[in-house]
């Protein structure tokens, strides 16, 4: 059992989901305050060292970026676990290219506290030598956490792989961000890693998991989390 822990701030916004309130941060991350759990999505860490690999240069930080910023977050909230709700990798090869510095940096995120790695499609396996727990889904009272939606209705879901960003019109001009996509049943995670994409929540690939607009997409800006009604987004 997870014991709880009051939430960071009472200010902060929130988004409930299946009767739960959970804190958003603009770096991209839900806080659940009743277990102090963290929970971020699609790392992709080691990414640019993959796309390197097969002679595509890109600068070689993407993994100290992200680490860093997760690094603000556990600093923030001094969560009691961490869940990375899978893709943590870019591939099952990720953690033997990573740097001991990253290592490092890894071992120090989970000191005093419960870390949970859930199973991507781009990592089925858990990462070897890098401490956590291995899961495919995990249930945290009301919530169900894993990695990709499920189609259809799913009350309580948390997930990622969408990588979701939406856009809107701002004094005439488009705005693309990443975002929480979320009707109130379940929320879509938006990716975390510095160099992962996103996919506009107008694809269809989101059309089976919300009711056509009855949804909203909280848009991460670089002061805080902004909420904006389905009917308001744009396609891409």
């Amino acid at each position: 059992m997870i014991p709880s822990r009051p939430s960071k701030s009472a200010s902060e916004p929130t988004i409930t989901v299946a009767g739960a309130a959970l804190v958003a941060d603009p770096l991209g991350a839900l806080y659940e305050p009743g277990s102090g759990a963290l929970i971020v999505a699609d790392l992709h860490l080691e990414k640019g060292s993959y796309f390197a690999r097969r002679g595509q240069m890109l600068p070689p930080y993407d993994t100290a970026t992200t680490l860093g910023r997760l690094a603000r977050l556990v600093a923030a909230y001094q969560p009691r676990v961490v869940i990375a709700l899978g893709d943590s990798f870019h591939d099952d090869g990720g953690p033997a290219r990573m740097h001991e510095a990253d290592r490092a940096a890894v071992a120090e995120l989970q000191r005093g506290r419960d870390w949970i790695w859930i199973a991507g499609n781009h990592d089925p396996a858990p990462p070897a030598n890098l401490g956590g727990e291995a899961r495919l889904t995990l249930v945290l009272g009301a919530l169900t956490l894993r990695h990709e939606p499920t189609a259809g209705a799913a009350p309580g879901e948390l997930a990622g792989h969408l990588h979701p960003v939406a856009k809107v019109a701002v004094r005439g001009r488009g705005l693309r961000r990443r975002c929480f996509a979320t009707d109130g049943a379940r929320v879509v995670l938006p990716a975390f890693g510095a160099y992962a994409g996103g996919l506009n929540v107008r694809d269809q690939a989101f059309a089976g998991l919300f009711s056509g607009d009855a949804f909203t997409a909280w848009m991460l800006g670089d002061a805080g989390v902004y909420a904006f009604a389905a009917r308001g987004l744009r396609p891409d």
